[in-house]
C-alpha cells in the first residue's frame, strides 16, 4: 500500500499539558481520511504537526514519501482551522496569491482562480474584496485557495465549521472531486456525519488518544444495536416497556405517530422488544433495525461524556 502520509507516535506538549499523546496513523494515496473528535481533542495540533507548523514533542512524520520539507509542502494543500485572508485583497487575488506561494507561475495561478470561483458560484464576486464577502463565501475563497496549486494531498482543518448545509453539501462535492481528480485529502472535523458520508477510513481521538482506526463499516460495528419504533396516538412505549429492561428514548413525532428509539443487546434482542411490545399492546406502526451512526460508535469506545467534549 503506497501511503501520502505516515504519524508514527506523534506527541505535543504544551508546557505541564500534553495535547496529543502517542498517536499513529497511516493515509494511503488516494484515500479520503478523516481525523474526528469533539472540540479539543488534539486534532488540530495532530494537522499541525503533519505540516509542519508544529513541530512534535516525540515521534515522526512521513509526508508523500518522505520528511516534512519545503519542497514537500509545495505539494500539499493546506486550509488551517484559524482562517486568515488579507482582507483588502480580492477573491481572485486572494486565490492567485495562495498559489503562487506554493510556485505555481503568475498567469496560471489568475486563470485557475478564475476557474475555480466560476466553477464554484462565485464568479460574481471574484473582483470582490475579502472584507466585503460573508464569512462563508470567504470561507469558500480560503478552500479555494488551498486546492489552486492542484496538490497531490490536501489538509483540511475543520472545513466545514461557518458554513450553511448548502455550502457544506457543496464542500462534500468539491472533496470528492478532488478525490476522483487522484487527489488525497485528509480532514478535521467534530460532525461525524460528514464523515460518514465522505470517508474510507478515519482515525477517532478523544482527551489527545487514539480511541480507533480503521474503514467506517469497521467503525459502524462497534456500535450498539439499536431499533426505530412508531406507536399510534399517545401510547407511551417507554413507560410501558421499561419494567422489561428496555431503554427507550423519544425521538419526536411522524405523522401524528410518536417514534422511539431501543437500544439492544445480546441478551435483549430486536425478537425480545418486538415480543414485549406484543405483550403490553403496543399500538406499533413501525418497527425496523435503526443504522448505527460514527456518534454512536464513539460513544461505545469513549464514553458519552468525553464524545461531546473536554478533551485535551
Amino acid at each position: 500500500m503506497n501511503l501520502a502520509l505516515e504519524a508514527e507516535g506523534l506527541v505535543k506538549r504544551y508546557g505541564a499539558r500534553t495535547a496529543v499523546q502517542d498517536i499513529s496513523f497511516q493515509v494511503p494515496q488516494g484515500a479520503i481520511y478523516g481525523v474526528l473528535g469533539p472540540n479539543g481533542a488534539g486534532k488540530s495540533s495532530t494537522l499541525r504537526m503533519i505540516v509542519g507548523v508544529l513541530k512534535p514533542s516525540a515521534g515522526r512524520v512521513t509526508l508523500l514519501g518522505g520528511p516534512v520539507t519545503r519542497a514537500t509542502l509545495k505539494r500539499v494543500g493546506y486550509l488551517p482551522e484559524e482562517r486568515g485572508l488579507y482582507r483588502n485583497m480580492s477573491a481572485r487575488s486572494a486565490i492567485a496569491y495562495l498559489a503562487r506561494l506554493k510556485g505555481t507561475p503568475a498567469n496560471v495561478a489568475f486563470k485557475r482562480a478564475d476557474t475555480l470561483l466560476e466553477s464554484h458560484g462565485l464568479g460574481s464576486v471574484r473582483t470582490k474584496k475579502i472584507k466585503t464577502l460573508s464569512k462563508g463565501m470567504a470561507q469558500k475563497v480560503q478552500v479555494l485557495g488551498a486546492i489552486a496549486h492542484e496538490p497531490d494531498f490536501i489538509i483540511f482543518d475543520e472545513p466545514f465549521s461557518g458554513l450553511d448545509p448548502v455550502n457544506q453539501r457543496v464542500l462534500e462535492e468539491t472533496i470528492r472531486a478532488q478525490a476522483a481528480a487522484g487527489r488525497t485529502i485528509l480532514f478535521s472535523t467534530h460532525v461525524m456525519e460528514h464523515a460518514e458520508r465522505l470517508c474510507d477510513r478515519i482515525v477517532l481521538i478523544a482527551q489527545g488518544k487514539k480511541a480507533f482506526e480503521g474503514t467506517v463499516p469497521e467503525a459502524l460495528a462497534l456500535a450498539p444495536s439499536a431499533a426505530v419504533l412508531e406507536t399510534e396516538g399517545n401510547f407511551d412505549l417507554a413507560a410501558a416497556l421499561a419494567p422489561r429492561g428496555f431503554a427507550l428514548t423519544a425521538e419526536g413525532e411522524e405523522h401524528g405517530n410518536r417514534r422511539w428509539r431501543a437500544k439492544l443487546d445480546a441478551e435483549k434482542g430486536s425478537r425480545q422488544l418486538l415480543q414485549a411490545c406484543v405483550e403490553t399492546g403496543a399500538p406499533l406502526s413501525l418497527f425496523e433495525p435503526a443504522r448505527a451512526s460514527l456518534h454512536e460508535a464513539f460513544v461505545a469506545l469513549v464514553g458519552d461524556k468525553v464524545a461531546v467534549g473536554g478533551g485535551a
